[in-house]
């Protein structure tokens, strides 16, 4: 789906990837879920691009449903596949945590489990080699993504500022459509490692001047930072 003619994105407001998309090759943010990787052609083929044309993927963090097929890029393509350190062992499956679900609704939970398993969440395959990277990087990739430390989700939790297409990218620092509620707008990410850490964390992205917030799950958002962030704490403080 076109957001903008230099970003796309892969899936749904349950579970989403997105593209970059500039003159010298593709940067892919999140890897979505292992079916994605249909989905990923046709977008790619809807612009006339290929897999040749993917110059790396940038984890927001190593959770299984952001590293869906990046795995396969690597493998196949020799795509590279970023990380931050802190989370690179759960990107390539040494680690995990388990987190508390919180609250939940039976609709929205089964929508996002059906969803998983039809998008291939049970045969995910963890990256076996990954690129590290740290808070405040400039990625020599497609858009020259600049890395901001977005701890709390997980330890190596990231956002993404590509100011090529005025956006930052936050995985599950925050989300707009609770996956387990099915409550909108801007919120806490359930499956949070450290929830105090992560609304904390969100003051990092004050200042940033872009069009777009994209988050791993939920509707994009476009009304500005300092409104996003407003509307986060009204509920994360309630």
């Amino acid at each position: 789906m076109e957001l903008t003619p230099q970003l796309r994105r892969i899936g749904n407001d349950i579970v989403a990837a997105h593209l970059v998309i500039a003159g010298d090759g593709i940067t892919v943010i999140d890897a979505g879920l292992p079916g994605h990787w249909r989905d990923l052609q046709r977008e790619l083929a809807a612009i006339g691009r290929t897999t040749a044309d993917i110059r790396g993927v940038v984890l927001t963090h190593g959770d299984s449903d952001h590293i869906g097929f990046a795995e396969r890029l690597r493998r196949e393509r020799g795509v590279p596949v970023f990380v931050h350190a802190a989370d690179a062992a759960r990107a390539r499956g040494e680690e995990s945590t388990k987190p508390a679900w919180g609250g939940l609704r039976i609709g929205p939970l089964l929508r996002f489990l059906g969803y998983s398993v039809r998008k291939g969440g049970m045969r995910t395959q963890h990256v076996q080699q990954v690129r590290e990277i740290a808070d405040g990087q400039v990625l020599d990739l497609p858009g020259a993504p600049e890395i901001i430390g977005l701890p709390g989700h997980s330890p190596g939790s990231i956002a993404i500022h590509v100011p090529a297409v005025a956006a930052v990218f936050v995985g599950d620092g925050l989300t707009t459509g609770h996956v387990l509620t099915g409550s909108q707008g801007p919120q806490p990410a359930p499956f949070t490692d450290d929830p105090a850490t992560a609304t904390a964390s969100l003051s990092r992205l004050e200042g940033l001047d872009v069009d777009w917030v994209v988050p791993g799950h939920g509707a994009p958002w476009r009304g500005g930072v300092p409104e996003l962030l407003a509307a986060y704490r009204a509920v994360a403080e309630a």
